[in-house]
């Protein structure tokens, strides 16, 4: 009853957005929601069930967005000639420098092996950049006011979702590879820096996602506006049920990605749920509450933290191509450490650590209020500031302050439930 009245209430609260705002307003919401939800989810796996502090969250999200980018883009020719072999050839000397570095140090006897892995990188290094900047300055020169990258395969861009989540994997192998053996205030700290790593990445290297200029116009899986309102069976329709083409067709394109984001958050979630009630699921919770004991019951507690420290990072990854399929673009820059990591632990955090069902009600309930607690701030203040006189300083201070009332809820918010519900408002069972 507990749970059924809590979901109750975020549905509540989402319809009367739409009764007293706007369902514009209201399926925006939902659909931020349902992203952030398989956020709070993967999260969930790595914390809630393995007791894994991953900080990283916005470098998982980011690489979603730019798996949309080289999977539904359509590749840029004139950019492939100028300089796509050279790249490609110094990323294959990239990967072929680190593998020798691995063997060598794998094979090579003790006092040797850091001479030679030392001689590799270095003259690996300076190989990659030799093939590689000639080839970057040819393809950031072609039209770089439009292009000025080598875009991506062309697929449809449904497609850039499970690709999201295995760019993401791999990035998760890596890390879990170097940091997993790390305890969790250090492993926290070094998965923030990787996140940061990767944002700087994105933003730098033009010739892979234009960098700052941004990617806009992505393709999408569902129709444009304008061309339902040039539709005159959709008009017609439309007419029907007493809406304007304009209204009717934006609200048809979000409640069709509604539909969409809805069926991937109740797969991901029912495969959460039968992962959580399994054997493997009793292990990995055996394992986040005593790491000792598990290790002298024959459980690899390394690989198993590995395991699903990459599942985790997979649903990130999923999200963020969802996100960025939905804005249509893929901005770089906006990839924050509040927005994408914070808010999603507090999510997580909310809704309860270690239940599914707890992180899918703060993932909707957080963005709620991260979404309508400016603007109720905004009437809030104009309400308090009412009888105060035209100029003041107060006046002005409160209402300037508007905008902070974001991170003053969140943190009101996060202050009460670790007071009085610290396990969530749905704990784990």
């Amino acid at each position: 009853m507990r749970t059924l009245g809590l979901f109750a209430l975020v549905a509540v609260l989402i319809l009367g957005t739409g009764f007293l705002q706007s369902w514009n307003s209201a399926l925006i919401i939902l659909n931020m929601g349902l992203v952030s939800a398989i956020m709070a989810l993967g999260v969930n796996l790595q914390w809630g069930l393995a007791g894994l502090f991953n900080v990283g969250v916005m470098g998982f999200v980011a690489l979603g967005g730019l798996a949309v980018v080289l999977t539904s883009v359509a590749p840029v020719p004139e950019a492939w000639a100028a300089g796509g072999t050279r790249i490609l050839g110094a990323l294959v000397l990239g990967f072929v420098s680190i593998a020798a570095c691995v063997l060598a140090w794998k094979r090579l006897p003790r006092g040797r092996r850091g001479w030679a892995v030392a001689v590799l990188s270095i003259g690996g290094f300076f190989l990659y950049r030799a093939v590689l900047d000639p080839g970057v300055e040819a393809v950031e020169a072609v039209n770089p006011a439009a292009t000025g990258f080598l875009g991506g395969l062309g697929l449809p861009v449904v497609l850039a979702w499970p690709v999201g989540g295995l760019l993401a994997a791999g990035v998760a192998w890596v890390i879990g590879k170097t940091a997993l053996g790390l305890r969790s205030d250090y492993l926290a700290i070094a998965t923030l820096g990787i996140a940061e790593i990767i944002i700087a990445v994105m933003k730098n290297e033009d010739w892979m996602a234009r960098g700052v200029k941004n990617v806009i116009g992505l393709p999408r899986p569902l129709p444009y506006e304008i061309d339902l309102q040039n539709d005159p069976g959709f008009v017609d329709r439309a007419a029907g049920l007493g809406l304007d083409p304009t209204t009717a067709s934006t609200l048809y394109v979000k409640l069709g990605y509604s539909l969409m984001f809805t069926a991937v958050l109740v797969l991901v979630l029912v495969l959460a749920q039968l992962a959580l009630n399994s054997p493997w699921g009793r292990m990995m919770r055996a394992i986040r509450d005593n790491e000792e004991a598990a290790e002298a019951m024959g459980k690899d507690v390394t690989a198993r933290h590995l395991q699903i420290f990459i599942l985790g990072s997979v649903l990130c990854g999923m999200a963020g191509a969802m996100m960025t399929t939905l804005d249509g673009q893929l901005t770089p820059s906006s990839y924050q450490p509040l927005r994408y990591t914070f808010l999603i632990w507090v999510m997580v955090i909310v809704g309860g650590s270690g239940n599914n069902l707890g992180a899918v009600l703060g993932g909707f309930l957080i963005w709620f209020l991260w979404v309508q607690v400016e603007p109720i701030g905004q009437w809030l203040m104009n309400a308090v500031t009412s009888g105060m006189a035209e100029g003041s300083w107060l006046k002005a201070h409160l209402l300037d302050s508007v905008q902070h009332m974001r991170l003053l809820t969140m943190g009101v918010i996060l202050l009460l439930v670790l007071r009085f519900a610290p396990r969530g408002l749905l704990p784990e069972r």
